[in-house]
């Protein structure tokens, strides 16, 4: 018998393999995107995200968490708007973050009139979209979860100014728990560092005010209060927060914010000694009709989690300048399997912030990335740019397209790879306007933000008790 043309087959199939590893056509270094169906999706959102549920596992609380457009109706057009308002509301926030920490850095003083936000806590804008519900004084509040944020606020009565909420406004009178925060307080001292704002104090030193003025004009003010925070079926006595009497601003239908930056007020540190200074969470796509989760403690069990991949970790890097932010070091990013050359390589420092919604690159990277992009997804129909997004197609025609694996590597060897629904951004609900989901810093020397538009679908962990941060893929699910 001839082996001849077994031997054929065995050199051609051999090519062929070689051929895709070149071209980078494999699986690993492409993904499908299914643009019909995400369209089909967006144009159904409509329910109400209020009262979301809770569990415990194996000592760790977890919150349901789903992202607040999700949590709302409207037209096409009006979706469109959004969208469109989503990325410039974005820009506002990377632009003051980093003003922020340039003025750190400088060691100049600003005060709250000069600034655009507080001098160590990220801006609360439109953009900080992932919300959970809590219990506070016996009432449900659902809040805006915000990493680059320390104080955790709600809104009050009575209220001189508050935004519309569909929640009852949390009622102090009516909490037999609810305590003031006195203004010679340890806690009331702590507000310089938590929002850049020193505590004020007025005729009555029983009250601690707050002030935290935001980018965009948006603000809250009010007096420091203490009540009993439920978080699933974790209580939490005493629990130090903001209770707004005169709110303005852009953040949507929330009752407030829980803060889980790295300050003594944040929520994480008043919760330490439940959750040991570890939290994570799955962040879902707003198109689909999941929701993600929020988990309080559990980074020793990971049974918990629902990752389809290994737990990679790598260090979160101390910053004193700078603590309230978590930061790590990115060595490295591939496009379909080629990695991009970067001279700074290895020396990058990135903030982690789920406030943050599309990811920011030096310039130097970012030029690199869409290059290599370019060259990968071509043959489409090319449009111009959006707000800051400048890498843009017309794909309405096309029910679902392959589009290059997005991966970041960090110190130690930790990988994140960038779910399929992050690597794209539909600007219009009809995929006429699709653009690479990343934008460019302003100057090489600014510090760079993965956002939560690529963090969706990953598990990413928070260990502050052993500095290091975790990531693995997951669909989110509650």
């Amino acid at each position: 018998m001839s082996l001849w043309p077994y031997t054929v087959f065995l050199l051609l199939f051999i090519l062929l393999t070689l051929c895709n590893d070149a071209f980078g056509n494999n699986e690993d270094n492409e993904q499908i995107l299914h643009l019909k169906r995400l369209q089909r999706t967006q144009k159904s959102i409509n329910r109400s995200c209020y009262s979301q549920k809770s569990k415990s596992e194996n000592g760790a609380t977890i919150l349901e968490m789903q992202h607040k457009d999700y949590c709302s109706s409207g037209s096409i057009s009006d979706m469109n708007k959004k969208l469109q308002k989503q990325l410039v509301a974005d820009d506002i926030r990377v632009r003051s973050i980093q003003a922020s920490i340039k003025n750190i850095i400088s060691g100049k003083i600003v005060t709250s009139s000069q600034t655009l936000i507080p001098v160590t806590s990220g801006v609360k804008l439109h953009s900080l979209n992932y919300i959970v519900t809590v219990t506070l004084g016996g009432r449900n509040a659902t809040v805006i979860v915000d990493t680059g944020s320390d104080l955790t606020w709600v809104q009050c009565q009575p209220c001189r100014l508050c935004y519309n909420q569909p929640e009852p406004l949390f009622n102090p009178s009516a909490s037999p728990t609810y305590h003031s925060v006195e203004c010679n307080s340890s806690a009331c001292q702590t507000l310089q560092s938590a929002t850049g704002n020193a505590g004020l104090c007025g005729r009555d030193v029983q009250e601690c005010n707050y002030v935290v003025n935001y980018g965009d004009g948006s603000y809250t003010r009010g007096e420091l209060g203490q009540d009993h925070l439920v978080l699933g079926s974790a209580s939490v006595e005493n629990f130090i927060f903001g209770c707004g009497r005169n709110n303005k601003g852009l953040f949507g239908l929330a009752s407030g914010l829980m803060g889980l930056g790295r300050s003594d007020l944040s929520l994480i540190s008043q919760t330490f000694g439940n959750f040991g200074g570890v939290f994570s969470y799955c962040l879902p796509s707003a198109e689909s009709m999941s929701s993600g989760s929020l988990v309080l403690g559990g980074d020793s069990d990971t049974t918990i989690f629902k990752n389809s991949t290994p737990i990679s970790y790598t260090r979160m890097l101390a910053n004193p300048q700078l603590f309230s932010f978590y930061f790590l070091n990115l060595t490295g990013l591939t496009i379909g399997g080629v990695a991009i050359q970067d001279s700074a390589s290895g020396k990058r420092g990135m903030i982690v912030d789920s406030g943050t919604v599309i990811t920011r690159l030096p310039p130097t990277i970012y030029k690199a990335v869409t290059v290599e992009f370019l060259k990968q997804f071509s043959g489409y129909p090319s449009k111009p740019g959006i707000s800051i997004l400048d890498t843009c197609f017309d794909l309405s025609a096309y029910e679902e397209v392959n589009v290059p694996t997005i991966k970041m590597q960090f110190e130690g060897g930790a990988e994140m790879e960038v779910d399929v629904t992050g690597v794209l951004y539909i600007a219009k609900s009809d995929a006429s306007q699709v653009c690479l989901a990343l934008a460019s810093l302003e100057y090489d020397d600014e510090i760079g933000i993965i956002g939560n538009y690529q963090q969706k679908n990953t598990r990413v962990i928070y260990n502050i008790k052993k500095s290091r941060f975790g990531f693995a893929k997951e669909t989110c699910s509650f």
